[in-house]
């Protein structure tokens, strides 16, 4: 049905407050703004970068009529608390994936799963994704220690020079984009955006090719000071 479709069936109008992510997938503000609703962003989890249940319960006002959290890089938002928070308002209470996730057959979850702790084990020069029950691995993203984006984009392009296919997942938060633009700064949005780093771990690599990103990884974070 969609974005757009399942709001509207659940009667969300104009005027209306819909909670959504500051930090990626774009699409989803836009769906509320297409309904005439207002989105409200809502700040990030430092580690899941999906929807922070207490910033939600924090956006609530009395004209909020949903709230649609997004299943960030495979790993799972945490729906209890935020199911608990629509429960106690009356809200409707929306859990998507991102846009191409969802679709991966069994044995290939299990193989990203497989690079993602053999990089959890190796990496030193960067702060791995924590590990938790349900992840897919959809990114293998990591956080990039020194002075925020200056750093991270320095990193990157020294990894890509070294051969590593590495990619800045979420380049600007939403609330800074041309049509969604709203007068806001979320400190845990905006560090995501500046320090996170997707680093490849699809099926076809080889352990040689792990080995030789780890190593150019943790040579590189060496010469950075950490910020956290």
């Amino acid at each position: 049905m969609g974005t757009v479709g399942t709001l509207r069936s659940a009667g969300v109008r104009e005027g209306d407050e819909v909670v959504v992510p500051a930090y990626g997938n774009p699409e989803v503000a836009e769906a509320v703004v297409e309904l005439g609703a207002l989105p409200v962003y809502a700040d990030v989890d430092a580690d899941s970068y999906c929807l922070d249940p207490a910033a939600v319960a924090d956006a609530v006002t009395p004209r909020t009529a949903a709230v649609v959290a997004v299943h960030r890089f495979g790993r799972p938002a945490d729906m209890g608390w935020i199911r608990k928070t629509g429960q106690r308002h009356g809200l409707l209470v929306v859990a998507e994936d991102e846009p191409g996730a969802g679709h991966t057959d069994r044995d290939e979850v299990r193989r990203r799963r497989e690079r993602a702790a053999y990089l959890d084990g190796r990496l030193t020069g960067v702060a791995t994704p924590p590990a938790v029950a349900g992840h897919t691995y959809e990114q293998y993203v990591v956080r990039v220690p020194g002075n925020g984006r200056p750093d991270r984009d320095a990193f990157a392009r020294a990894l890509r020079s070294r051969g590593v296919a590495c990619r800045v997942p979420v380049q600007t938060p939403v609330y800074r984009l041309p049509r969604l633009r709203r007068d806001v700064y979320l400190p845990q949005t905006e560090r995501a955006v500046d320090e996170t780093l997707a680093l490849p771990v699809r099926t076809a690599l080889s352990r040689r090719e792990l080995q030789r990103l780890a190593t150019a990884c943790n040579a590189l974070g060496g010469l950075l000071q950490p910020a956290f």
